[in-house]
């Protein structure tokens, strides 16, 4: 399967389970010692956030911010955000993430446990893409999954794009990107195109923020 059906299945799957979504923020402690620990990282200003989900993140970013704007490509995903979310410093965006642009920049670009599901070939143009939102002194602030989440993950071997199922309540089967970045591996590969990063684990899963080339400026 290439890339671009890839995606698509992965999108299939977000808008099928928006109902679903939320579940693992009420089952799994360690999401909620994430949730908690948004108030210690650096977000301020005019913040962008990248693939917002039902807006488990939204409503503190907001908190931490003057303005949030919040974009994902699955409409069901989003009235739930809205729902959720009462701050009248929040604009919700209906974008696929590998063709929108935004149209102003950002002190802060934030996205959650969306990285792992950027293909690899398209990592780069990703990470372009965040320099360009960025203001001048701006930064980029992630959580996703660490390697040992692979281990609870139904993963496909073989297959040139790192790939995962999942399953939703009515045995409907789905195909997703889904990449386990080491902190290590991927902090050199932000170096590599320029990046300054510090990215630790925490309960297993990572935390990064990360500063883009100068030129980026």
């Amino acid at each position: 399967m290439d890339d671009d059906a890839l995606l698509t299945e992965q999108m299939a799957y977000y808008r099928a389970g928006a109902a679903e979504y939320d579940r693992p923020y009420a089952q799994r402690e360690d999401l909620r010692e994430l949730l908690a620990a948004v108030d210690d990282l650096p977000i301020a200003g005019d913040v962008l956030e990248l693939a917002c989900g039902t807006g488990q993140w939204t409503s503190s970013l907001a908190a931490r911010g003057r303005s949030v704007t919040a974009v994902d490509a699955a409409a069901e995903v989003l009235a739930l955000a809205r729902a959720r979310t009462a701050s009248a410093t929040v604009r919700f965006v209906e974008a696929d993430l590998f063709t929108w642009r935004p149209s102003r920049r950002y002190d802060t670009v934030f996205f959650a446990f969306w990285l792992s599901h950027v293909p690899p070939a398209r990592l780069p143009g990703f990470w372009n893409t965040v320099a360009s939102a960025l203001a001048p002194g701006g930064r980029a602030v992630f959580i996703d999954d660490g390697p040992a989440a692979a281990a609870e993950e139904e993963v496909l071997s073989g297959g040139p794009t790192p790939e995962a199922v999942r399953r939703l309540d009515d045995g409907s089967r789905y195909r997703i990107v889904k990449v386990f970045h080491d902190p290590s591996s991927l902090t050199a590969d932000l170096a590599a195109l320029g990046w300054s990063a510090h990215i630790r684990l925490v309960a297993g899963n990572f935390i990064g923020v990360a500063e883009p080339p100068a030129t980026a400026a």
